[in-house]
């Protein structure tokens, strides 16, 4: 293997020197010497694990590892491989340590497997309810686990936090960390700091009230708590975030549906702790409902949309910045969040950065929250800059709706970079972002109806306009819509970001907008899964160097590590999450694959996708629904998980709709719980559920006769 540019070089390992590591308690990777993780082994780990979600504290998702670089990469071949149980999206970043490679998939499970040979030492399946994944806006997903001294933790997707035996698996506790009763919902990793287990949730689009707590990572004692929206009551909540809502927070909401679910703000994915500066910084998601003008009559509503920097002790409040004041959009502030020393003009800080969702790039000073900078990453429209004085945007004149007028924006509500995890090469001094392109429209529904616990976001297509006279043309004078420029770019971009002088310094444009997130490393390459392919890119450049055939799409970032001088590269493979497994494309099982240098081991193809037979819709019985109302209702509760981009099934090509009490069975009896279809009794009547049956037979009929083999044109011999 080649020298890191990180390595101490001429160093000498006498027993002296040996003898120092073990007593100050460092990884070495040495089996027979390992004490567990702590915060000091994951500050300065062994170049060949990974102990973090993001490798070290900071996130920057770097390894120094340099055996596989530029010249080596084409002699990447798998090493192992192993396939799960599940054909759901799967997320989650591999931990590796004293040779074994932690993971998770979806349905919060977990597995330990040897990381030189792919043997399963353990797993572990905490059995979440199957109607649980009603609650999840965005699949079944985990993004994986933490370890600390002689546990495993993983947060499950009911909001359990586990902490397992390292070595067996087993539970050592569990605490429930949400109110069961509510939506809440956890996909995201936990991190341990100084000895603290903390960890967020998710929701915000039902909505309820975010929040991320701290845990004694030995017995699961909680030791303190921040809410990121304001009590509702009014009331003080014993907790951290007290102070902060008194003093400044809870002003900068007025009256509204927040108070009905709690206000969302979910840290569900970004934490960040910088020893550097001893501050843990959080992202938060999108105030609930989206709709600001239903959601609060004044007011930025803080902390939604926001970084808030934390002290790991308490949990009290030091500064926040908020991204998108008074967010109308979905435009979480919770993307991967890293910490790291850049030139800012002519001296170095220590800074935490963000590629939001909103399509700007931000640069804060870590230790003040102080905006150094903030540039767009992709060509979004909504707003003209940020305004460095004041640290807000300048929106563009068309990006609030409200009443006839409708938005359309780039980016839409999947963002410019979504949760998948962004890479820093300290080498090159580039980010390397995940980066879209895409529209989204925004507008008032017709009618805002709450339904506890469901979604509420408060979209529609815009309050219909009163009749209006014509003018020439044909055109009402309420009809014209402030459109963004077309698009100037691709939909999706793999882009080398230079943070010092918010330019790009390349870019590889892909036609799909929903990719893996990115691993760099110290052999000059950074790893990027697009489409089928798992691909090795040149850190300087950009070129392709390198691809492999992984059968199915991966949304996961891969993680690297050395075991016997041998560098290793995982992924986790399997499509899904919003706006990835779509109800038309092949469900395949998630899979771990591992390659090395001169890998040689064949996964097996996946089975051929199953053509589903058409519907046989003359023996649907008749519908007594109204489609209107069908439509309304499928939109309301259906469209988000069923609908395009979703990531189930068509339910229009379902067997089910055919029968009335085949289709009741299902949606009011609950019949697939079990697989994730969770009763919809609580929000529909029997009548309305029929009224959803009259809907879909009327897409299955549209959809056949789109397919069918259309008729020669006659010529039209009169012309």
């Amino acid at each position: 293997m080649r020298k890191s540019p990180q390595s101490s070089g001429g160093l000498r390992v006498t027993k002296k020197v040996l003898g120092l590591a073990l007593a100050l308690g460092l990884t070495l990777g040495l089996g027979a010497c390992d004490r567990g993780v702590d915060g000091r082994a994951i500050e300065r780990q062994a170049e060949g694990e990974w102990l973090s979600y993001g490798r070290t504290y900071d996130e920057q998702r770097f390894s120094p590892l340099d055996e596989v670089n530029r010249e080596t990469v084409g002699k990447l071949g798998l090493a192992w491989h192993a396939e799960f149980d599940t054909d759901r999206g799967q997320e989650a970043t591999p931990i590796v340590h004293d040779g074994v490679l932690y993971t998770t998939t979806a349905w919060s499970k977990v597995y330990a497997f040897d990381a030189k040979t792919g043997k399963l030492l353990w797993a572990y399946d905490p059995k979440v309810p199957g109607e649980k994944g009603f609650d999840a806006c965005c699949d079944v997903v985990n993004r994986g686990v933490a370890i600390w001294k002689d546990k495993v933790y993983v947060g499950a997707l009911d909001g359990r936090l586990i902490a397992l035996d390292k070595k067996t698996g087993k539970p050592a506790w569990s605490i429930q960390t949400t109110d069961a009763k509510k939506p809440y919902t956890i996909t995201g990793a936990p991190r341990v700091v100084k000895g603290k287990v903390l960890i967020g949730n998710a929701g915000a689009e039902y909505p309820v009230r975010g929040y991320m707590s701290a845990y004694d990572a030995d017995d699961g004692k909680m030791l303190w708590r921040f809410h990121f929206t304001p009590n509702p009551t009014g009331q003080a909540d014993g907790a951290a975030s007290d102070k902060a809502f008194k003093d400044f927070a809870a002003k900068t909401w007025g009256e509204g549906a927040w108070k009905l679910g709690g206000g969302g703000a979910t840290p569900w994915d970004a934490i960040t702790y910088d020893p550097k500066v001893d501050l843990i910084f959080v992202g938060t998601g999108n105030a609930g409902p989206w709709n600001d003008d239903i959601r609060s009559d004044t007011g930025d509503n803080l902390f939604a949309t926001s970084i808030v920097a934390l002290k790991p002790d308490t949990g009290e409040y030091v500064w926040h910045y908020q991204t998108t004041p008074r967010d109308a959009w979905d435009y979480d502030a919770v993307q991967h969040l890293m910490a790291a020393d850049i030139a800012v003009g002519n001296e170095t800080r220590r800074v935490v950065m963000q590629a939001n969702k909103n399509g700007f790039f931000y640069v804060l000073d870590a230790r003040t929250g102080k905006l150094l900078s903030a540039e767009k990453f992709i060509p979004a429209n909504w707003a003209e800059r940020v305004d460095l004085a004041t640290g807000r945007p300048v929106e563009a004149p068309f990006a609030r709706y409200g009443g006839e007028k409708v938005s359309t924006q780039i980016p839409g509500a999947l963002g410019g970079h979504n949760w998948q995890p962004m890479a820093y090469s300290p080498k090159e001094r580039l980010v390397y972002i995940p980066a879209s392109t895409g529209r989204g429209g925004f507008g008032d529904p017709e009618k805002f109806e709450y339904l506890e616990g469901a979604w509420n976001t408060g979209m529609g297509g815009g309050r219909r306009p009163p009749p209006q006279p014509k003018q020439k043309g044909g055109q009402s004078p309420q009809a014209a819509v402030a459109l963004p420029p077309p698009l100037e770019h691709p939909r999706g971009e793999l882009v080398a970001w230079d943070p010092s002088t918010q330019k790009a310094r390349w870019r590889v444009p892909f036609k799909e907008s929903w990719r893996s997130g990115v691993l760099a490393t110290g052999g000059d390459l950074v790893f990027h899964a697009v489409g089928r392919e798992f691909v090795a890119f040149d850190a300087t450049t950009g070129k392709r160097l390198w691809a492999y055939d992984t059968q199915a799409p991966a949304i996961a970032p891969a993680a690297t590590y050395a075991i016997d001088g041998e560098q290793y590269v995982a992924l986790m493979v399997g499509y899904g999450g919003a706006g990835g497994m779509g109800g038309d494309q092949p469900r395949r099982r998630g899979r771990l694959l591992v390659f090395k240098l001169g890998g040689t081991a064949k996964a097996p193809l996946y089975p051929a996708a199953v053509q589903q037979a058409s519907l046989d819709l003359a023996s649907a019985e008749t519908p007594g629904g109204d489609i209107a109302r069908g439509a309304a209702r499928y939109g309301q509760l259906c469209g988000q998980c069923h609908g395009q981009g979703g990531y189930l099934p068509n339910l229009a090509r379902s067997p089910a709709i055919l029968s009335r009490d085949g289709f009741s069975a299902i949606v009011l009896g609950g019949a697939l719980k079990e697989r994730g279809m969770a009763s919809f009794a609580r929000f529909l009547k029997p009548e309305e559920v029929e009224d959803v049956r009259a809907f879909l037979l009327q897409q299955a009929k549209a959809d056949a006769a789109a397919a069918a083999p259309k008729p020669p044109q006659e010529l039209d011999h009169a012309r």
